[in-house]
């Protein structure tokens, strides 16, 4: 049971308090409108796109790109897909691009350009679930609506002291977090949450003298506040290994593919790979899957590894230089200095840049 009920008379001061407290130390981010300026909902909706599963810092460059690059919604839904994936590049969750390329499309057929106020109509575009309708609802329309996210999760858990372990406790603490929603100024109150958990209630080594609710904190006051939220064990993840194959060419070409529109990096391009292996070794035949037959490759040294939420993956790259650049199906020649431009995901670049710096 939580520490006091959320309609505890103690909880009514909450809100002003948080508000006081966010008009003087608002964090200044490139897609959040000023004190008393209106906010874009294009510029809400596509910085909360980019910022699942990513931190402030690393979207912060991307967003000014997309904007620059597309400053509309109507600018995104007209360019197509295979642009945006390129622009996407290495913030990773490709499918989040596709989504966002395809709700585009969707608010301007559907919309004529304009983003839908209501959580209801939000939740009808595709890519849009339910932290992202009620941010948007909120923060660009200043509707009543309540923004759960992982640091919105870690301070009710602890003004609470919910110490039910995640994810079990997540309904729990959605609840908690609407009795504290506010009808005055929600899309203010849905950041300031964000806020104080980002800057002050962090997951480790919170400032509570610097919050203004720590007088009010049953996780502060019982000395367990840095322990919440409590999380069940992780089990481990699965490790997938497998072979990639970099095919360069005498006039400066990278051999890449498309891969399959839909599923795991859905649209990108990669070199050439056999499948993803779960066993414990490289035990798929490599040589049934290279892309050129009877070539003279080259082990490069050592493993390309990186992580994805699932699983790990381990890549051996080996590599071959052709004097020409024959048909090959399913494939396409990249100029190897114009690679910012293809939609490599970042374990592709990660093995391209192994290959070529043995190759050079």
């Amino acid at each position: 049971m939580d520490a006091f009920a959320p309609h505890d008379a103690a909880t009514s001061a909450l809100p002003g308090l948080l508000l006081a407290w966010y008009d003087r130390h608002r964090r200044r981010m490139p897609w959040r409108a000023g004190p008393g300026q209106p906010a874009d909902p294009y510029r809400v909706w596509l910085s909360e796109i980019m910022l699942q599963q990513t931190t402030v810092a690393t979207v912060g460059p991307y967003f000014n790109r997309f904007i620059a690059r597309w400053p509309t919604v109507r600018d995104l839904a007209a360019s197509p897909l295979d642009e945006v994936l390129s622009a996407w590049a290495g913030l990773g969750y490709y499918a989040r691009a596709r989504n966002l390329h395809a709700c585009a499309k969707a608010v301007v057929d559907r919309h004529d350009g304009v983003f839908p106020g209501t959580e209801a109509a939000l939740l009808s575009l595709p890519g849009v679930g339910a932290y992202t309708a009620a941010a948007v609802a909120a923060i660009a329309f200043d509707r009543k609506a309540t923004v759960v996210d992982g640091n919105v999760e870690r301070v009710m858990a602890r003004m609470f002291a919910v110490e039910e372990p995640m994810p079990a406790a997540k309904p729990r603490l959605r609840e908690l977090a609407a009795t504290l929603t506010p009808e005055r100024r929600p899309g203010d109150y849905a950041q300031a949450v964000m806020d104080l958990g980002a800057t002050v209630c962090t997951p480790r080594s919170p400032t509570c003298l610097s919050c203004p609710w720590s007088g009010s904190c049953q996780g502060r006051i019982g000395g367990i506040a840095e322990a919440l939220p409590r999380k069940s064990p992780k089990s481990d993840k699965p490790t997938r290994r497998g072979t990639a194959f970099v095919v360069l060419s005498g006039p400066g070409n990278l051999l890449l593919r498309q891969r399959q529109a839909k599923g795991m990096l859905g649209g990108m391009h990669e070199v050439p790979a056999t499948p993803w292996d779960s066993k414990t070794g490289w035990e798929v035949d490599a040589d049934d899957h290279a892309p050129v037959s009877g070539a003279a490759w080259i082990a490069i040294p050592g493993v390309v590894r990186h992580t994805f939420s699932h699983f790990h993956l381990e890549l051996e790259v080996t590599a071959v230089r052709l004097g020409d650049e024959p048909a090959l199906d399913g494939g396409q020649w990249w100029p190897i200095d114009a690679l910012d431009s293809a939609a490599l995901p970042t374990v592709m670049v990660k093995v391209v840049r192994q290959a070529l710096m043995h190759l050079a």
